[in-house]
């Protein structure tokens, strides 16, 4: 494969506002991308296309967007198309996590967090993908790697993004098209105040959002990428145990983990 020229490409980003979104429209920008930026915040979407195209002299287009809304990737297209863009790229970044033993999780809650996570990101991949040119890039997590106890929704979803991008990007060869599947681990984010809860980070050094998109346009600018990355040393290592370790030593094994930081972060240790 050739190296992209990004000064080709519209590149639309989900969950653009903050975090890691935030960031890649940031690292397309600098690469000379256009963007297309969605988000429910549309104070803080503008805010960063006023940044981006006044730094990079890129076109930034703003569209403020609820992707929990059924048939998302249709209405989303839709809107696109009316504006009078073609988008050649996509980052599938919008997500959350719920972070509670499952029996007393909200219901409702969960079931938001898997239309998101996994529900939306298909619809909206669905609808983008014959048009795509460039790359395709869907936020998996290390956590899809292993079962994590308080964490059993959330990591199931992001299990099925993937091995849903994985297999796209075996379907996508020969069409020019790069799919990655990105899996980070805690990251200097708002995820955890949406959780509502850091035990997932605790005893973890955190990377910051550059780190982990700088690990992903890496992995993508090489002559053959592979189908999905964790980023950071220590994530990948973490993630070695579901490969090689019975899926009874696996479990066991993120249930002491989980345990230990539960009894961590009580007062007094």
């Amino acid at each position: 494969m050739n190296k992209i020229d990004y000064r080709t490409q519209t590149t639309l980003i989900t969950g653009a506002s903050a975090g890691l979104g935030a960031e890649f429209a940031r690292q397309f920008a600098e690469r000379g991308s256009d963007l297309v930026l969605v988000a429910r915040r549309a104070d803080r979407l503008q805010a960063l296309a006023d940044e981006l195209s006044a730094k990079y002299q890129v076109t930034v287009m703003v569209v403020p967007f609820d992707l929990t809304v059924p048939a998302a990737g249709e209405a989303l297209a839709k809107e696109v198309a009316r504006r009078g863009i073609t988008v050649t790229s996509l980052v599938n970044n919008a997500g959350f996590g719920t972070h509670a033993p499952f029996r007393q999780e909200d219901a409702e809650r969960v079931q938001q967090e898997i239309g998101l996570n996994v529900a939306s990101l298909v619809d909206v991949t669905r609808a983008f993908i014959d048009q795509l040119t460039g790359v395709l890039v869907n936020v998996a997590s290390s956590l899809g790697y292993q079962p994590w106890p308080n964490a059993a929704v959330y990591g199931a979803t992001k299990a099925f993004v993937l091995s849903f991008t994985e297999a796209l990007w075996q379907e996508s060869r020969g069409t020019g098209l790069r799919v990655l599947a990105l899996s980070p681990g805690p990251t200097r984010t708002e995820f955890f105040d949406a959780a509502g809860s850091d035990d997932m980070a605790r005893g973890v050094r955190m990377q910051t959002p550059r780190q982990v998109v700088t690990t992903a346009l890496r992995t993508l600018d090489r002559r053959n990428p592979p189908p999905s990355v964790v980023s950071g040393t220590f994530n990948w290592v973490m993630t070695l145990t579901s490969r090689f370790a019975t899926r009874r030593a696996n479990v066991l094994a993120f249930g002491a983990i989980t345990r230990w930081q539960m009894r961590s972060s009580r007062p007094g240790h």
